[in-house]
């Protein structure tokens, strides 16, 4: 048995302490976990082994938390963080485990907020979409319904028409080419791109005449 001598707070990280044992620095653990630890209480060595994984299931949690705190995450992406820091997949489990439990980790809802987020900042095609869920772990159920209600036509059109601005004055063939490409970029088909570019022409170049092979198809 080895006797508390000491709690000190971590100058560098307030929301840790050191606990000493017969005088000497034994290790640091998070407040939360040595919160029912006082000066004089004795630790057997099961005891410091369970304080210690304790604080490991802690410490994951939290870096969870602030892992969660920049944007919405995939289960896949909150593991591969806590595998880089070399956490056990015991732990890496048991805190998945938790998050599901407080809401904080779900691949349904985070497929749903990445849907939205694109549609609205960066359109992309299903096709497209399908591939960066797929890439943060998500399976095809939830991909699938994730895409339920996208209308490929009316995204394609809406990114299209902001970014023929910078086409305008282009011949027909010139902003066919631009515009069509910009488009295939982002995952669209032929079938979805053709007609969306041939009317977004018409709607902002309209008045501009084309060459007798230049036919808009």
């Amino acid at each position: 048995m080895k006797k508390i001598t000491a709690i000190s707070v971590q100058k560098k990280n307030p929301n840790r302490v050191n606990i000493y044992l017969d005088g000497e620095f034994a290790f640091g653990v998070a407040r939360i976990t040595a919160a029912w630890l006082k000066n004089g209480d004795e630790l057997s060595d099961e005891k410091i082994s369970r304080l210690l994984a304790e604080d490991t299931r802690e410490w994951a949690y939290q870096q969870s938390l602030l892992f969660l705190s920049y944007r919405a995450r995939s289960e896949k992406e909150i593991r591969q963080n806590l595998q880089k820091h070399e956490i056990s997949e015991e732990v890496i489990e048991e805190t998945l485990v938790r998050l599901r439990n407080a809401g904080l980790a779900n691949d349904n809802d985070f497929a749903r907020l990445w849907v939205e987020n694109r549609s609205t900042f960066h359109p992309r095609s299903k096709k497209a979409l399908a591939i960066e869920l797929r890439q943060k772990g998500l399976n095809d159920e939830a991909i699938q319904h994730s895409l339920v209600g996208v209308d490929e036509e009316t995204l394609a059109y809406e990114t299209g028409l902001k970014r023929a601005t910078r086409f305008r004055g282009l011949a027909w063939m010139a902003f066919r080419k631009k515009l069509s490409e910009f488009l295939a970029r982002r995952g669209f088909s032929y079938s979805v791109i053709a007609p969306i570019v041939s009317k977004i022409w018409n709607e902002t170049n309209g008045d501009m005449q084309l060459n007798e092979d230049e036919d808009i198809t």
